[in-house]
C-alpha cells in the first residue's frame, strides 16, 4: 500500500532560507526615495538594485552610496557617483545617463569626472588677476610698462572682475566692464583694457584654463575712437583749453601735473611718474633717468620760470615723497594718465585733445616760431633718424633749448590770458 508523503509548504524554502544582504536585490524602477531612506545598515555591506546597472550599496556605518556597474573593452567597471541623500535617486540616474554615453564613446566615466574635477578646480584657483600677473610676467615689456598695464586694469577691470575665476567670465561681463570704461575713462582706456583682457585670454586659452576667449571683436557695441589724438591745436584753442583748466574744480595735483606737461613737452607719463630726486630748481634743470625714457637715454630738461615755481608749489604739498605726483590711493606709488584722461572728460575736451597731442602741438607751434628743428627735436627726446648723423651730433643744445622753452613758456601765458590775435587757418583751406 503506497502512502503519500505529506507535502512540504510550498513557501517553506522562502520562510527558512537566510536572506544574503551582500547580494543585490532587483527592486526595478518603481523603487522610491522613501524606500532607500529605509534601509537599515548590517554587519557587512550590500547592495540595493535601482535598474539599469545601477545600485545603492549600503555601508556597515551608515553610509549610502551610489555606484553604476558597467562594461567596458570587456571588463566589468564600477562608476562611483556619490552618497545618498546628498545625490537623490533622480540625480543618481540623471549622472548615470550622462555616464553610458561616456561609455558608449569608449571612455571610463570616472577617469573623466577626475578630469572634469581637475579643470574646474584650476580654473577656481586661477583669479583673473591671478593670470594678470602670471601674463604679464611672461612679457618682455620694460617694468615701467608693465606697472602702467597692472594699473589700467587694477582701476578699470579689477573692481568687477579681478576676483572671479576666469571661467566664470562671460562675454556679456567683459563687455558691460569696457563700456563703462569708455563712458568713465574714455575710449583710448577702454580700448586699451580690451587689447590686454584679449592677450590675457589667449594666454588663459593656450595653456588650458578656459575653452576659448570670451573677449569678442565688438565692431558696433563698443564706441569707436574718433578722436584725432595727434592734430595740434591752434594757438586759439591752447588759450582756451588753458583757461577751462583753470575751472576744472578738481585736484590741483593734477592741475599741476598737466600744466608741467605744456611747460616742458614732456611725455604725459614722464610727468605723472617724476620723482623729486630727478629736478634740482635752482639750476632749473629736471634730469629723467634713462630706465624711465622710452628710447632708454637719459634726458636733460630746461624748466622755464613758470614750471620751477609750479614745481616749488607743488614741494610744500609733496616734497617729502618720493613721487612728485602721488596716486590718489597709493601715496607710495605715482598717478597715472588716466587722470589727464579724465579731467579732459569733464572739462568736454576729450573728444577734441588727448595729453599725447601736446608734444605734436608745441613741435608745430615752436617751428613756425622759427626755432631750430635739432632743438625741438632735442627737447622732445626724440631719437635722430639720420644714424651717422646721430652717431656724432651728441650736442644737447642745452642752452638754447632754455631759451627756447621760456620763449614757449611765455607764449603760453599770453595765450591763457587771451592775448595772441593769431588767427588760424582751417584745416580745408590748408587742404586746398
Amino acid at each position: 500500500m503506497h502512502t503519500d508523503t505529506p507535502d512540504k509548504p510550498a513557501d517553506k524554502r522562502a520562510v527558512t532560507k537566510k536572506i544574503n544582504p551582500s547580494k543585490a536585490t532587483p527592486i526595478g524602477r518603481d523603487i522610491s526615495d522613501a524606500k532607500l531612506r529605509a534601509l537599515k545598515p548590517t554587519e557587512k555591506a550590500y547592495r540595493q538594485a535601482v535598474g539599469g546597472g545601477l545600485y545603492l550599496e549600503v555601508m556597515p556605518t551608515g553610509s549610502k552610496l551610489w555606484r553604476w556597474k558597467y562594461r567596458l573593452d570587456g571588463r566589468e567597471n564600477r562608476f562611483a557617483i556619490g552618497k545618498y541623500p546628498r545625490i537623490s535617486l533622480v540625480q543618481a540616474r540623471e549622472a548615470v545617463e550622462q555616464a553610458r554615453k561616456l561609455v558608449q564613446e569608449g571612455r571610463h566615466p570616472s577617469l573623466q569626472k577626475k578630469i572634469n574635477d581637475l579643470e574646474a578646480a584650476h580654473g577656481r584657483l586661477h583669479t583673473l588677476e591671478d593670470l594678470t600677473t602670471e601674463w604679464l610676467g611672461i612679457k618682455t615689456w620694460e617694468d615701467i610698462t608693465k606697472t602702467r598695464r597692472l594699473d589700467m586694469m587694477a582701476r578699470v577691470v579689477f573692481p568687477k572682475l579681478g576676483a572671479l575665476p576666469i571661467r566664470q567670465i562671460t562675454p556679456p561681463m567683459i563687455l558691460d566692464v569696457l563700456k563703462t570704461a569708455a563712458s568713465k575713462n574714455g575710449i583710448s582706456v577702454m580700448a586699451e583694457a580690451k587689447r590686454t583682457l584679449f592677450g590675457i585670454f589667449e594666454f588663459a586659452h593656450e595653456t588650458f584654463r578656459v575653452d576659448s576667449n570670451p573677449v569678442h571683436r565688438w565692431r558696433d557695441a563698443l564706441p569707436k575712437n574718433k578722436t584725432q589724438h595727434k592734430a595740434p591745436l591752434s594757438k586759439i584753442d591752447i588759450g582756451q583749453l588753458l583757461r577751462d583748466l583753470d575751472t576744472h574744480g578738481g585736484s590741483y595735483q593734477i592741475q599741476a601735473a598737466f600744466l608741467l606737461m605744456w611747460l616742458t613737452l614732456a611725455r604725459p607719463s614722464e610727468v605723472v611718474e617724476a620723482q623729486w630726486s630727478e629736478f634740482n630748481l635752482d639750476l632749473a634743470i629736471w634730469r629723467i633717468p634713462a630706465e624711465r625714457m622710452k628710447k632708454r637715454r637719459e634726458h636733460l630738461v630746461p624748466l622755464p620760470r613758470q614750471a620751477v615755481s609750479l614745481l616749488r608749489g607743488m614741494e610744500t604739498v609733496t616734497g617729502h615723497r618720493q613721487h612728485v605726483f602721488p596716486h590718489r590711493d597709493n601715496r607710495n606709488r605715482p598717478m597715472v594718465v588716466a587722470s589727464f584722461r579724465q579731467m579732459l572728460h569733464v572739462l568736454s575736451w576729450s573728444g577734441k585733445f588727448s595729453p599725447h597731442a601736446t608734444r605734436t602741438t608745441g613741435s608745430t607751434r615752436l617751428n613756425e616760431m622759427g626755432f631750430s628743428p635739432d632743438w625741438i627735436e632735442r627737447q622732445l627726446a626724440h631719437a635722430e633718424p639720420n644714424r651717422v648723423r646721430g652717431t656724432y651730433n651728441h650736442a644737447e643744445y642745452l642752452d638754447d633749448r632754455s631759451k627756447m622753452m621760456q620763449t614757449w613758456a611765455d607764449l603760453l601765458d599770453e595765450l591763457k590770458a587771451g592775448k595772441s590775435n593769431v588767427v588760424p587757418i582751417s584745416r580745408e583751406v590748408k587742404r586746398a
